[in-house]
Protein backbone atom coordinates (compact mmCIF):
# COMPACT_ATOMS: atom_id res chain seq x y z
CA UNK A 1 0.00 0.00 0.00
CA UNK A 2 2.89 2.37 0.82
CA UNK A 3 4.44 1.77 -2.62
CA UNK A 4 1.12 2.64 -4.30
CA UNK A 5 0.90 5.93 -2.36
CA UNK A 6 4.50 6.79 -3.30
CA UNK A 7 3.88 6.06 -6.99
CA UNK A 8 0.65 8.09 -6.93
CA UNK A 9 2.43 11.04 -5.26
CA UNK A 10 5.27 10.88 -7.79
CA UNK A 11 2.75 10.82 -10.66
CA UNK A 12 0.95 13.88 -9.28
CA UNK A 13 4.23 15.79 -8.91
CA UNK A 14 5.23 14.98 -12.47
CA UNK A 15 1.81 16.02 -13.74
CA UNK A 16 2.14 19.33 -11.87
CA UNK A 17 5.55 20.00 -13.35
CA UNK A 18 4.32 19.07 -16.80
CA UNK A 19 1.40 21.47 -16.48
CA UNK A 20 3.71 24.40 -15.88
CA UNK A 21 3.34 24.85 -12.15
CA UNK A 22 7.10 24.99 -11.77
CA UNK A 23 7.68 27.56 -14.53
CA UNK A 24 7.27 31.31 -14.11
CA UNK A 25 5.19 33.13 -16.63
CA UNK A 26 6.05 36.72 -17.45
CA UNK A 27 3.71 39.60 -18.00
CA UNK A 28 4.59 41.86 -20.92
CA UNK A 29 5.06 45.57 -20.19
CA UNK A 30 1.99 47.79 -20.28
CA UNK A 31 1.98 50.83 -22.55
CA UNK A 32 3.63 53.81 -20.88
CA UNK A 33 2.35 57.38 -20.76
CA UNK A 34 2.46 58.94 -24.23
CA UNK A 35 4.01 62.43 -24.18
CA UNK A 36 2.68 65.07 -26.57
CA UNK A 37 4.52 68.15 -27.88
CA UNK A 38 2.38 71.21 -28.59
CA UNK A 39 5.08 73.87 -29.06
CA UNK A 40 8.82 74.51 -29.28
CA UNK A 41 10.20 77.83 -28.10
CA UNK A 42 12.06 78.98 -30.03
CA UNK A 43 11.10 76.87 -33.02
CA UNK A 44 14.05 78.14 -35.08
CA UNK A 45 17.54 79.55 -34.81
CA UNK A 46 20.16 81.01 -37.12
CA UNK A 47 22.90 78.63 -38.23
CA UNK A 48 26.00 79.14 -36.11
CA UNK A 49 24.06 80.37 -33.07
CA UNK A 50 25.42 79.42 -29.68
CA UNK A 51 23.84 78.86 -26.29
CA UNK A 52 20.30 78.29 -27.61
CA UNK A 53 17.97 77.10 -24.84
CA UNK A 54 15.03 75.07 -26.14
CA UNK A 55 11.76 74.92 -24.23
CA UNK A 56 9.38 72.11 -25.14
CA UNK A 57 5.76 72.60 -24.12
CA UNK A 58 3.16 69.86 -24.18
CA UNK A 59 1.57 67.26 -21.92
CA UNK A 60 2.37 64.02 -20.10
CA UNK A 61 6.12 64.56 -19.65
CA UNK A 62 7.46 62.47 -16.78
CA UNK A 63 10.35 63.55 -14.56
CA UNK A 64 12.79 61.27 -16.44
CA UNK A 65 11.72 62.36 -19.94
CA UNK A 66 14.37 63.13 -22.54
CA UNK A 67 14.30 65.56 -25.44
CA UNK A 68 15.47 63.94 -28.67
CA UNK A 69 17.10 65.75 -31.59
CA UNK A 70 16.79 63.81 -34.86
CA UNK A 71 16.18 60.65 -32.83
CA UNK A 72 19.13 61.04 -30.45
CA UNK A 73 18.65 62.05 -26.82
CA UNK A 74 20.16 65.43 -26.04
CA UNK A 75 22.75 65.39 -23.23
CA UNK A 76 20.70 67.15 -20.54
CA UNK A 77 16.93 67.52 -20.27
CA UNK A 78 15.57 69.60 -17.40
CA UNK A 79 12.11 68.64 -16.15
CA UNK A 80 10.19 71.82 -15.28
CA UNK A 81 6.65 70.43 -15.03
CA UNK A 82 4.62 67.64 -16.62
CA UNK A 83 3.89 70.23 -19.33
CA UNK A 84 7.37 71.69 -19.89
CA UNK A 85 10.95 70.52 -20.47
CA UNK A 86 14.10 72.50 -21.24
CA UNK A 87 17.52 71.80 -22.72
CA UNK A 88 20.44 73.60 -24.28
CA UNK A 89 20.89 72.66 -27.93
CA UNK A 90 24.53 71.69 -28.56
CA UNK A 91 26.14 74.30 -30.82
CA UNK A 92 27.20 71.55 -33.24
CA UNK A 93 23.52 70.67 -33.82
CA UNK A 94 22.77 74.12 -35.21
CA UNK A 95 26.07 74.84 -36.96
CA UNK A 96 24.53 74.70 -40.44
CA UNK A 97 21.14 75.42 -42.00
CA UNK A 98 18.52 72.70 -42.17
CA UNK A 99 15.71 71.10 -40.23
CA UNK A 100 15.72 68.94 -37.13
CA UNK A 101 13.04 66.67 -35.72
CA UNK A 102 12.35 67.11 -32.01
CA UNK A 103 10.56 64.46 -29.94
CA UNK A 104 10.21 63.61 -26.25
CA UNK A 105 10.60 60.12 -24.81
CA UNK A 106 9.17 58.98 -21.48
CA UNK A 107 11.33 56.01 -20.47
CA UNK A 108 9.71 52.75 -19.49
CA UNK A 109 9.64 51.45 -15.95
CA UNK A 110 11.08 48.08 -14.99
CA UNK A 111 8.83 45.22 -14.05
CA UNK A 112 9.22 42.79 -11.20
CA UNK A 113 10.19 39.14 -11.06
CA UNK A 114 7.33 38.17 -13.34
CA UNK A 115 7.62 41.04 -15.84
CA UNK A 116 5.24 43.93 -16.09
CA UNK A 117 6.43 47.53 -15.93
CA UNK A 118 5.78 49.97 -18.74
CA UNK A 119 7.18 50.46 -22.23
CA UNK A 120 9.00 53.64 -23.24
CA UNK A 121 6.84 56.00 -25.31
CA UNK A 122 7.93 58.71 -27.77
CA UNK A 123 5.85 61.77 -28.65
CA UNK A 124 4.79 63.25 -31.93
CA UNK A 125 7.58 65.00 -33.81
CA UNK A 126 7.89 68.76 -34.23
CA UNK A 127 10.26 70.46 -36.67
CA UNK A 128 12.95 72.89 -35.52
CA UNK A 129 14.29 75.07 -38.36
CA UNK A 130 17.91 76.19 -38.60
CA UNK A 131 17.98 79.28 -40.83
CA UNK A 132 20.89 80.52 -42.99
Amino acid sequence: MQITKTILLAALLLAGIGCGYSSHSTTPPSPGTMPNISELSPNNATAGSTGVVLTVNGTNFNSSATINWNGTALPKTTFVTANQLMTMIPDSNIASAGMATVTVTNPGTPGGTYGGGTSPETSNSVTFTINQ
